[in-house]
């Protein structure tokens, strides 16, 4: 195996233990991972209604890299006072490296639909978006059920008329 191709593992293993940024500053006991998340945005892209008239597969392939840039930015939250476009940057920057450890039609595709996701201009962008949402819904209204203790509000709050 070539170096780029090791780094690139080691990438992807630390999507496996960064912890989610916002479910660890709102006290959830073992909060899940950027790839945890990452994983069911996957299988909710697999079961998309066929008469959804959406490309399937490129929402599976959407869901996968949308968050690929934290494994070198980490899970940079609205909270965590980096502004939109610092953080656009910032996560185009680790895209960058990240696609020179690739090869070329590997990276060109992880790239393009990373930046697809960004510029949030297909229908299959817009609906993986909305996966992300609810994901992190669903997400909080785990913990909540699970950790009585816990008032996670702002989550819900956050997504207020997307669902």
């Amino acid at each position: 195996m070539n170096s780029s191709l090791f780094e690139f593992f080691v990438l992807l293993g630390k999507l496996k233990t960064t912890r989610r940024t916002g479910w660890v500053r709102s006290g959830v006991n073992d909060p899940e991972s950027i790839a945890d998340h990452m994983y069911r945005m996957g299988m909710l892209s697999m079961i998309i209604d066929p008469s959804s008239g959406l490309d399937k597969d490129k929402c599976v392939k959407l869901s996968l890299v949308h968050d690929l840039a934290e494994s070198i930015v980490g899970d940079i939250t609205p909270n965590c006072g980096v502004s939109i476009g610092n953080k656009y940057l910032m996560e185009k920057s680790a895209m960058a490296h990240i696609k020179t450890l690739l090869p070329p039609k590997i990276s060109d595709e992880i790239m393009d639909l990373w930046q697809e996701y960004e510029d949030q201009k297909t229908a299959e962008a817009k609906f993986v978006k909305d996966l992300d949402k609810f994901d992190m819904i669903f997400q909080a209204f785990e913990y909540e059920k699970c950790q009585s203790n816990l008032s996670l509000q702002c989550f819900f709050d956050s997504t207020k008329g997307v669902f």
